[in-house]
């Protein structure tokens, strides 16, 4: 029997070294998109900075689809976990049929973005920015074409996210090498013209990453179709949506969705902000900033992911006091780890001259120190990932639409918005006093985990909770 007064601090090595078999896959397959999307970077940085610019402004819209997509697979996965613990093979049906029909439904408002009114939406981007015509141009020509990746990517996000929600990392690891490599060589060939192929410049990284993601989305429906996981479904006689448990987890999926597009537009509109802040140099350089921070990024899905495996099946498992004690050495150890995570980030900033170099001198100093202050605020945001995991886990999907948006809508766009009109401040700095908010989030955070309302098993009714 598991002893219910555990009350250590940290968890045993072998509880670490299971936490850590799930989450150091998802942590390579992240770095290792990562560092192709670098290195995507670093090709159109040679172009200058207005391509550079375009091709991230463009990216603002893939960023917000993507958020979106995860946040619907987010939603799925509290359950698909929780019935693979219970052994509920068409619970694990519903769940994924779930995040598959949400999903999809994005593809329409993304065409609208992507074909009919790009240099629209895309200008509000750049209100304010003294080169927003040259930028615009450039970005218009790379969204159109990566209109085509929605659908196949959607797709592939959904099966892949499945997996890795019953602890299969190993194949969308896999998947994701074949598909990063094939986009860096097709970058390097279409981008400059390599190999007989003509120099497309911004377009031909749009059209190697449209091949890269229709390659992904095929070895995914492979193995979909011949591996049959638990959570496959088969349209017609085999398959019935389960409208109750839909409604259940549209209910759940509604409170992230608002979370997490909350936190995706308060970004878009502070990023709009930041690059109303100069030229073509502000914009990327802040963009060239997040390309190396996210090689440390990759901490977040890492102890997003593993907390939700961990401790979702643990509670589907019905084992609620051995869940309580899991999310203790959990955000135990992701306070240590987010230290590790600090010290990775300021080694990075040794990449800022070798793949950044030949953007302009301003671009170069903004990037160095977006990275340096990024780097800083690691161990305080690896933390607060654990804790909205944790809340996730069991369905507490309140504590981020309660707390995290609120704060976000009320304290941190009302302080953005003020120093972009009352002040002069450069964008690191505006970065900076924005994300010092951050702060309260864990303190807020941690007063709402301790009333457990996240310390529930959704498989043992259908009814809502």
């Amino acid at each position: 029997m598991y002893k219910i007064m555990n009350k250590n601090l940290f968890g045993t090595g072998q509880f670490y070294r299971k936490a850590l078999t799930i989450a150091i896959p998802i942590m390579l397959q992240q770095l290792i998109q990562n560092m192709v999307s670098l290195i995507d970077n670093f090709m159109v940085s040679g172009l200058g900075d207005i391509s550079m610019s375009g091709v991230n402004v463009a990216g603002q819209v893939l960023f917000i689809f993507m958020v979106y997509v995860n946040a619907i697979c987010m939603t799925g996965g509290i359950f698909l976990t929780q019935f693979y613990g219970a052994k509920d093979k068409n619970g694990m049906k519903q769940a994924f049929f779930f995040k598959l029909a949400m999903g999809l439904a994005a593809a329409i408002p993304y065409f609208l973005v992507c074909v009919v009114f790009p240099r629209n939406v895309l200008s509000l981007m750049l209100i304010g920015n003294t080169q927003a015509d040259l930028i615009l141009d450039e970005a218009v020509s790379y969204i159109r074409i990566m209109f085509f990746i929605g659908i196949p990517m959607t797709i592939s996000v959904c099966i892949a996210s499945s997996l890795r929600d019953m602890g299969r990392v190993k194949a969308p690891l896999i998947v994701t090498v074949i598909a990063t490599l094939t986009n860096t060589a097709f970058n390097w060939m279409l981008i400059y013209g390599h190999m007989g192929f003509p120099a497309m410049g911004v377009r031909g990284a749009a059209c190697a990453t449209v091949i890269a993601r229709t390659l992904e989305f095929i070895i995914f429906i492979v193995i979909y179709a011949k591996e049959k996981p638990d959570f496959a479904i088969s349209f017609g006689q085999k398959f019935k949506t389960d409208g109750a448990q839909f409604i259940k987890t549209l209910k759940k999926g509604g409170s992230i969705l608002f979370c997490e597009m909350t936190w995706v537009l308060s970004e878009t509109v502070t990023t709009a902000i930041y690059n109303g802040r100069g030229g073509a140099d502000v914009v990327s350089g802040m963009a060239s900033s997040f390309a190396i921070a996210n090689l440390f990024f990759i901490a977040f899905g890492g102890i997003y992911s593993a907390t939700g495996v961990i401790i979702g099946k643990t509670l589907g498992e019905g084992r609620l006091d051995k869940a309580r004690d899991q999310k203790t050495w959990i955000l135990s150890g992701s306070a240590i780890f987010g230290v590790f995570m600090m010290i990775f980030g300021f080694i990075t900033t040794l990449l800022v001259p070798v793949v950044f170099g030949r953007l302009s001198a301003n671009a170069i100093e903004i990037c160095r120190n977006m990275v340096i202050l990024m780097s800083l605020f690691m161990p305080v945001w690896v933390y607060i990932n654990a804790q909205m995991a944790v809340a996730r886990a069991g369905g507490d999907t309140a504590m981020g639409a309660y707390t995290d948006a609120t704060i976000t809508i009320f304290m941190m766009l009302p302080l953005v918005f003020s120093l972009g009109l009352l002040t002069s401040i450069g964008p690191v700095m505006m970065y900076m006093c924005v994300k010092l908010l951050d702060l309260v989030k864990v303190v807020v955070f941690h007063v709402w985990l301790k009333k457990e309302r996240w310390l529930k098993n959704l498989t043992v009714s259908k009814a809502a909770i």
